[in-house]
């Protein structure tokens, strides 16, 4: 028997994370590092900014509003940078509600996915532009809605169809589906064919089954086109760079201190599971919650250690890895239900798994400090490069600003700069801000990120 969480923490886990999408889109979030060279790509070139073969629907869906807004005759280029932002954080969004939905009557699995919006979508969201925001969001929910479905009974149809379409959409996501692909396809085939007791009142749904197994396959060759398209980019320039930083996730300050607080609480579980029925488990949590808190102005007593955005786009194959593990254990929680290892068994428990349920909220609530922190930042350094736009024509090189200072360090990049300029112009006569000819900084696989965009009748008001 499975322990029910609290209503409340569903409930404020979907206020929480709306509120934040609701935020952060009115902050013009996505225009950050890449986001603003891709919106002017798709303003100036009408059409979708898919330069990535195995990333291409989760480009599709989230830019297809900016490019129906464009076609339908929006100019405000603000206006284009709130819809963009939006697509971007209500994808993610809409799919980590979907999965608490689902598991919102088992306080171990809400658990696990609060955890994965603490510990895997908040310390890698600033980069919100990166397709895996939605990929690792479109997991979580295909394992929830399987497990917490039965494809051999009455809603078998509808969430093998629900699978279906998650898998579509992951075909061709990101490159994390090289390992996600097989784990979720793996769990659909065993929710699909597993036998179904003699006594069931149910008969076997030949279509829902069929639907799950082509689901599965989706999964499987979701993985094969992340495979594929790796091999064919393994030795290039960019790609080879993305590799070497894989390993320097410690840098994400978010990222790192849930995620030793889960290796710790994982260890201690593990090894005692009876540490859980104490208020150990509690205290725990909420330590890393205080932490969290904490995090931005951790710099004023110690000036190297500090928030850094760019840091999200760094840990998120970490981020990837840990919310393998994750899916992991929700398949194990369902798998084992008949015959629990002690682990499962205690947090089984009723008074276990509310305040387990509880105290990922309060880590939710606390990981949505630091992204405020920054979102803050952001917008003074996008009103600081709207000034420099709107005071000056022409070009102004990036290496004549105080582009090294605090903030500005944490959000400039030199080769999208002149897309954010761009951006933010009045008119077409205010200045573009440029990179020195010098610059070191690699650009994307797309050429045409970090040219002078055109944007012809299209201004900030």
């Amino acid at each position: 028997m499975n322990s029910t969480p609290p209503p409340i923490a569903y409930r404020a886990a979907v206020l929480l994370l709306w509120g934040l999408a609701v935020c952060n889109s009115i902050a013009c979030r996505g225009l950050f590092w890449d986001g603003a060279a891709f919106l002017v790509n798709i303003v100036d070139l009408d059409k979708f900014h898919d330069f990535y073969p195995a990333r291409a629907h989760a480009s599709w869906v989230t830019q297809l509003p900016v490019l129906i807004a464009v076609r339908v005759g929006v100019t405000d280029m603000k206006t284009l940078a709130i819809i963009q932002s939006a697509a971007l954080f209500a994808l993610p969004a809409a799919l980590y509600h979907l999965a608490m939905a689902r598991v919102r009557g088992d306080a171990v699995l809400l658990s696990i996915v609060l955890a994965a919006v603490a510990l895997v979508y908040l310390p890698t969201s600033f980069f919100i532009v990166g397709e895996y925001n939605a990929t690792y969001a479109a997991a979580i929910a295909a394992m929830a809605v399987l497990l917490t479905g039965d494809l051999h009974g009455e809603g078998g149809r509808r969430d093998a169809m629900l699978l279906l379409l998650l898998g579509a959409f992951c075909l061709r996501s990101y490159e994390a589906m090289v390992y996600l692909g097989p784990l979720l396809a793996a769990a659909i085939l065993w929710a699909t064919w597993r036998p179904v007791e003699d006594d069931s009142e149910y008969a076997p749904d030949d279509i829902a089954h069929l639907l799950g197994t082509v689901a599965a396959l989706a999964f499987v060759g979701a993985a094969l086109v992340s495979g594929i398209t790796m091999a064919t980019y393994w030795n290039h320039p960019h790609f080879v760079m993305v590799r070497a930083a894989v390993a320097d996730f410690w840098q994400n300050l978010q990222f790192m201190i849930p995620f030793v607080g889960l290796v710790v609480f994982a260890l201690a579980s593990v090894a005692w599971p009876r540490w859980l029925l104490g208020r150990g488990p509690v205290l725990a949590i909420g330590f890393v919650a205080v932490l969290l808190v904490i995090a931005p102005w951790v710099r004023e007593v110690r000036p190297q250690t500090y928030l850094f955005p760019p840091s999200a786009y760094v840990a998120r194959t970490a981020a990837g890895c840990v919310l393998w593990a994750m899916l992991v254990v929700m398949w194990l929680h369902v798998a084992l239900r008949e015959r629990p290892i002690a682990l499962f068994a205690t947090l089984r428990r009723p008074e276990v798994g509310r305040r387990l349920a509880l105290s990922t909220l309060v880590l939710v609530a606390a990981g949505m400090v630091p992204d405020l922190v920054l979102t803050g930042l952001w917008n003074g350094y996008l009103g600081f490069v709207r000034g420099v736009v709107v005071s000056h024509t022409g070009l102004v090189k990036s290496s004549d600003l105080p582009m090294g200072d605090w903030p500005q360090s944490l959000f400039s990049q030199d080769w999208t700069v002149p897309a954010l300029s761009a951006v933010v112009r009045s008119r077409q006569s205010q200045a573009f801000i440029v990179a020195p000819p010098n610059s070191a900084d690699d650009r994307p696989f797309d050429p045409a990120c970090g040219t002078l965009p055109r944007l012809y009748g299209y201004t900030w008001r």
